[in-house]
């Protein structure tokens, strides 16, 4: 199995394939309208402008795993997202990332890109501290910690880098444009 034999769902249940995605560079993200992340969609759509007309895409896909950041339906995610933050990239169906009920997309990313830690500063310390007490062995798992974990994948399919939400964005964005 590799990135473009999986699928994802739009909020319509249509299927997308990642085939569809073949030869671009592609961010996929777990999102969520209510995090303290949720910033990051400004960052990301910045990246979709950018980037866009050279072989970019996102797909995001919204979450409500962690901490019901995410309660909303799908079209009203859309809405919030078009209205706070001018979105044109699409929005998957909200999905599990983790768990039994995860998705294939993500179960693919986690096998290929494990969790590599948080970095420094306090909001990575923040995060660990946090995690520690809902997984002790939070470390030692590929799972999903939180919202707006990203993963690129470039133009071969390939799983090239994973980015927890505490990752610096214009690091993102400097990934992406090396791959373009």
């Amino acid at each position: 199995m590799n990135f473009y034999d999986l699928t994802v769902q739009t909020p319509k249940g249509e299927t997308v394939s990642m085939k569809d995605y073949e030869g671009k560079v592609v961010l996929v993200v777990n999102t969520a309208t209510g995090c303290g992340f949720t910033k990051h969609y400004k960052d990301l759509e910045e990246m979709y402008e950018n980037f866009h007309d050279r072989g970019f895409e996102i797909i995001d896909v919204p979450c409500n795993q962690f901490a019901g950041q995410t309660p909303g339906t799908d079209e009203e995610i859309h809405e919030f997202c078009q209205l706070h933050y001018n979105t044109q990239f699409p929005h998957m169906k909200k999905s599990d990332v983790n768990g039994e009920n995860a998705i294939e997309l993500f179960k693919y990313l986690k096998s290929q890109k494990g969790f590599e830690g948080f970095g420094s500063g306090p909001v990575a310390l923040a995060m660990s501290a946090m995690l520690k007490k809902i997984d002790k062995d939070y470390k030692n798992n590929p799972e999903i910690k939180w919202n707006f974990t990203k993963f690129l994948i470039d133009r071969q399919g390939n799983v090239a880098a994973r980015f927890e939400p505490t990752a610096d964005m214009k690091k993102v964005a400097k990934a992406v444009e090396e791959l373009l």
